[in-house]
């Protein structure tokens, strides 16, 4: 019998559970079946009008079609939806995950029905696309047809597409869905509890020492007691990505995720190279951490503890939280805020620790007949409002961009995604230092927000060295030990640190429980991009002030309604140029330099002064 999870003080988000109803009234809802089955029935019919002669079109009749596919779409993703949000919150139950499993198959049914439409889109000739596309009634799908046309040189024929569509279900999904299940079913033994991991990793930003050591110990015990398991998952998905890749010829393993991005190649690569070229910012920062802790090592636990400040492990109620966040947002802009407001007014927010409850957080646009969601797991800490500002975020721009473009600006690629989350995180950061008179209390939510920065931008590109490094040596190598995945995440996690944080042999089996790596292969540079991208954009709003403010919630309403450098490019960012991401290093430089000026000040005695 598992122990129960204690000791979990109360914070006000223990009741804080999402609505469903815009879907359904519960998982025996017979719309569920009459929806799945009307969204089979559509993709019949729109097959039999369209199919074989898409590059007949005219004008009036490719936007029919593209109506026809969003009212598809919407049942199909409807279902789908409304199940992996369920999944999500108990993947042990058996009904939740049947539920979800089959909505993967209607997808994978409806998909195989209507994928002709891309596939003979995109073999249109240049030319006469280019004449239809100019038609003014087509200008609501024109950016998607003509970007759907840049995966021509990858795209296979429809059986081929049909079956990968169909083996999915049974292959990458599946294995997806136990790494899932295998991770929140994890128990640790923690001071004598049997707990999940998500309780575990939060204790690794307790002040006690102790405490972060056991946990450290704990979560690899739990990891290492897996690791035959999650070892072949990774080899199993990374394979497949192999097998796809070579299949559709991509020339590089990362260059799917960049064209589903709409961000080139060399863009990227200039991104990465910024990045680890500035790793000794990392090692400055932890260097002053170590001598404001007062220890002669910094361990890979010690990472995230406070400083020995008051106010540094301070716990907020949920009400808190929620006035934190949505203060901050007020003061920038009245839109931002009531975009966020809702999702509180509304119950669009799922918020407790529980058991079975995936971990980490996020923001899920669902479809244009509803709403978006948020999901997080929040205990009160500092880091969980820092989290709840930025999945909000995320859900506002959805609830902007669906409410202005629909399908056309829902769904955002990744890499400008992350910019409206890490811009509201920066608004409540701004607006806590600028209330807190406390320079103790500053300096400790100065470092508090430069980690936060680090985790986004130096953490996740490091993540993207292993993910590297991983895909590259399993195309190489073939199988891949458990041994040689322990050393390519340790020494890419070592590169970051240098000889400022002492990573413990121990540490090198966390790349085990990271979804991103398998769930959205390449997708964790996109956290950097979107980081240094609003560290630029939040100088800019210095600079400019409100004037700044229109322009910015504009480019939230555009979404994923057109190319992300022509949007942002109306904000004056030219994200194709190469030193473009200097910027955004350099304010964060700003950022430590401030850091290492006030703790000189305020701890005069511990740097010899």
């Amino acid at each position: 019998m598992v122990a129960a999870e204690t000791n979990q003080q109360v914070t006000g988000a223990e009741n804080v559970i999402w609505d469903l109803s815009v879907f359904y009234d519960g998982p025996d809802d017979p719309r569920i079946a009459g929806e799945s089955s009307q969204a089979q029935t559509l993709a019949d019919a729109f097959a039999a009008e369209f199919k074989g002669r898409v590059a007949e079109l005219d004008a009036e009749e490719l936007r029919d079609a593209c109506e026809q596919i969003e009212a598809i779409d919407d049942l199909r993703y409807r279902v789908y939806s409304y199940a992996a949000l369920n999944y999500t919150t108990d993947t042990a139950d058996p009904k939740t995950g049947a539920m979800f499993q089959k909505a993967q198959e209607l997808q994978a049914v409806v998909g195989q029905k209507t994928v002709f439409f891309q596939l003979e889109w995109n073999m249109v000739p240049d030319d006469k696309a280019a004449a239809v596309l100019a038609s003014p009634v087509l200008e609501k799908y024109r950016f998607q047809l003509e970007s759907a046309r840049r995966f021509l040189p990858h795209q296979l024929t429809e059986a081929e597409e049909q079956i990968l569509m169909d083996k999915s279900v049974t292959g990458r999904s599946a294995w997806q869905r136990l790494f899932s299940q295998i991770i929140s079913a994890l128990r640790l033994e923690f001071d004598g509890e049997q707990v999940n991991m998500t309780k575990v990793l939060n204790k690794m930003h307790d002040p006690d020492r102790a405490v972060r050591q056991r946990a450290a110990e704990a979560i690899t015990a739990a990891l290492k007691s897996r690791a035959m398991e999650l070892t072949f998952i990774f080899n199993v998905l990374a394979a497949d990505k192999a097998s796809d890749d070579r299949r559709r010829q991509y020339p590089l393993w990362i260059s799917e995720r960049n064209l589903d991005n709409l961000a080139p190649d060399s863009v990227v690569e200039a991104l990465i190279q910024t990045v680890t070229g500035s790793y000794e910012l990392v090692a400055r920062h932890y260097r002053l951490k170590r001598v404001l802790l007062g220890v002669d090592t910094l361990y890979d636990y010690d990472r995230y503890a406070p400083l020995p400040i008051h106010e540094s492990d301070k716990l907020y109620t949920w009400d808190e939280a929620r006035q934190i966040v949505l203060k901050a947002f007020e003061q920038f802009s009245p839109v931002i805020a009531d975009a966020a407001r809702v999702f509180f007014d509304n119950n669009w927010i799922h918020a407790p620790i529980q058991p079975n409850k995936r971990g980490g957080a996020y923001a899920n646009p669902t479809v244009p007949s509803a709403h978006p969601y948020v999901f997080v797991n929040y205990e009160g800490k500092a880091q969980n409002v820092s989290t709840l500002a930025h999945e909000l975020g995320h859900g506002m721009h959805m609830f902007l961009s669906g409410n202005a473009h629909g399908w056309q600006g829902l769904y955002t690629p990744l890499t400008t995604a992350e910019m409206a989350s890490t811009f509201a995180e920066m608004l409540v950061f701004e607006d806590l230092m600028k209330g807190e008179p406390d320079a103790k209390a500053r300096l400790a939510m100065l470092a508090h927000k430069i980690e936060d920065s680090f985790a986004t931008i130096f953490r996740q590109v490091s993540m993207n060295r292993f993910e590297d490094a991983m895909h590259t040596a399993r195309r190489e190598e073939g199988e891949l030990p458990t041994d040689r995945l322990n050393e390519l995440w340790i020494t890419t996690q070592r590169a970051m640190f240098g000889d400022s944080v002492t990573l413990r042999d121990d540490y090198s089996a966390w790349w085990s429980y990271i979804p991103h790596f398998l769930d959205v292969p390449g997708y964790v540079y996109a956290y950097a991009f979107g980081e240094l991208l609003v560290l630029a954009l939040y100088n800019l709003y210095k600079e400019r002030g409100e004037a700044f403010v229109p322009q910015y919630i504009d480019v939230l309403k555009a979404g994923g309604s057109d190319y992300p450098d022509r949007i942002l490019a109306k904000v004056g960012v030219d994200l194709n140029d190469p030193g473009f991401w200097n910027n955004g290093i350099q304010a964060l430089a700003a950022l430590v330099e401030e850091e290492e000026r006030l703790a000189r000040e305020l701890f005069p005695d511990k740097f010899g002064a």
